[in-house]
């Protein structure tokens, strides 16, 4: 499909107050970026797979230092494709096994759980020691550990329970830590990337090649869709499922004294899966003091055909026509190469202070 070409801005750029001040006072170096968080999305990473090579493959490594990873669901697949020998080469082939999916009606979610298993097997292909010893990434993958009838993947019992959850929800954020627990499995040699997590039960699990797999299926096990992994090794037993379900888009309180680098899907950040459909559920202004947000500008998302991201209801949408919703895609992921170029024009050029709107 030939690119579609445009002439305005193909990015949004939304900072934090902190983060704000310090880029229009000195400018954005990748030395200064020391975190990057991946929200969970399904098939939209696939639409800013351009901002992610260039961020990965050309612009981090000019500068290379320590820096934190930090992913839900999808956004921890894409980061854990980034650590691999050639992130760029890992980045392409996590889009190209996830277009390669197919589901025919009638899927069940144990059909999708094995596809998904495959999926991981194919893109770490025996290089998980060399995944987590990568010399300037430490990977941060989020879960949680669901309670009660959460717990069970039968249809009837986990629906019951996921209304529970809803109601629990609109009545206040605080009240799903009746239902699920925050895991971070984190890489030993660094700390995750945040200050004391105060709003649910929380804690810290360390990421080693016997837990990476099932840590990242879990990550993206979203209830109904997948099975949830049972028993993660060395997060103890019972059910793990999507981290997105507490931490969508990773509002979180973000530590260290650099720029939190967030490549997003949408110039919104909304806290919990169970958010989406609520507007007034914002994210904290202060937790998002350090962020610098680039999103696909609504222009940009206007033009692409059918006028969106790739997203998880194309598998439906396209159900019988695997080819047609696979032209789709990779026109989607050809085309967010213009993200890429776009940021890394503005660093170059020293305009992209000039740019920037309040997250």
């Amino acid at each position: 499909m030939t690119a579609i070409h445009i002439k305005f801005p193909a990015l949004t750029l939304k900072a934090g107050p902190r983060a704000m001040a310090r880029i229009r006072a000195q400018g954005l170096n990748a030395a200064d970026v020391g975190t990057l968080p991946g929200a969970a999305g399904g098939p939209k990473a696939l639409g800013i797979q351009g901002l992610d090579l260039a961020l990965f493959g050309e612009w981090l490594p000019a500068a290379p230092r320590e820096r934190s990873l930090i992913g839900a669901s999808v956004g921890s697949w894409r980061f854990a494709s980034a650590c691999l020998p050639d992130a760029a080469e890992g980045i392409r082939r996590l889009g190209h096994l996830y277009t390669e999916q197919n589901f025919n009606k009638g899927v069940t979610i144990g059909d999708v759980s094995r596809s998904s298993q495959r999926m991981l097997d194919d893109l770490l292909d025996g290089r998980d020691a060399v995944l987590l010893d990568n010399a300037h990434y430490r990977l941060n993958i989020m879960v949680v550990k669901s309670h009660g009838r959460l717990a069970d993947d039968h249809r009837g019992r986990l629906g019951l329970a996921l209304g529970s959850v809803i109601a629990d929800n609109l009545r206040g954020r605080a009240r799903l830590s009746r239902h699920f627990e925050r895991l971070i499995i984190h890489d030993p040699r660094l700390a995750p990337p945040v200050h004391a997590l105060n709003d649910f039960p929380s804690r810290f699990v360390t990421l080693n090649a016997g837990n990476l797999r099932q840590a990242l299926l879990a990550s993206g096990s979203i209830p109904m869709v997948m099975e949830g992994v049972r028993d993660l090794p060395g997060a103890g037993a019972g059910t793990f499922r999507d981290g997105g379900l507490l931490d969508y888009h990773l509002d979180l309180p973000y530590n260290g004294d650099g720029i939190v680098l967030y490549p997003h899907f949408t110039d919104r950040v909304i806290p919990g899966w169970f958010d989406k459909t609520l507007p007034w559920r914002k994210a904290s202004v202060e937790r998002l003091q350090d962020v610098l947000l680039l999103a696909p500008s609504k222009e940009y998302l206007a033009r692409l055909p059918y006028g969106k991201l790739p997203d998880r209801n194309d598998f439906k949408r396209f159900m019988g026509d695997a080819p047609s919703r696979q032209k789709y895609w990779r026109a989607a992921m050809d085309e967010s190469r213009r993200l890429g170029d776009e940021f890394l024009e503005l660093t170059a050029n020293g305009r992209l202070a000039e740019r920037l709107l309040t997250l």
